[in-house]
């Protein structure tokens, strides 16, 4: 079996609303729109469903999209600025993090290398 990267995928409560999020305040390029949403991530394809129902947010996975970032701290205020709620910063062994949510409560990380 060969495998090959396809995407990444969020299910959505409300596609415009996500779009606006990932778009505005992520600043991912919007690629299509059509039934789902498709957003460009430095090259990864991110793809946003509308879901067909709640059993959709399996809430307490494992899955997390991180964002990789230079400083920390200014990804941090630049959220909270756009009215994100960011979550504190960690320190780990190899960098530091913080944790949000998009509309729809799917997690997403901001990690430092250090």
């Amino acid at each position: 079996m060969q495998l090959a990267f396809d995407c990444i995928f969020y299910h959505v409560r409300d596609l415009e609303t996500a779009v606006r999020f990932y778009t505005d305040v992520l600043g991912l390029s919007l690629l299509t729109t059509d039934s789902i949403a498709r957003l460009d991530l430095d090259g990864i394809l991110v793809e946003l469903i509308p879901a067909s129902g709640e059993g959709d947010f399996s809430g307490h996975g494992n899955a997390r999209l991180c964002l990789k970032v230079a400083d920390l701290a200014k990804a941090v205020d630049d959220l909270k600025a756009k009215g994100v709620a960011v979550g504190p910063v960690h320190e780990v062994p190899n960098g530091r993090l913080a944790s949000f949510q998009d509309p729809d409560t799917n997690e997403l990380v901001l990690w430092q290398y250090v």
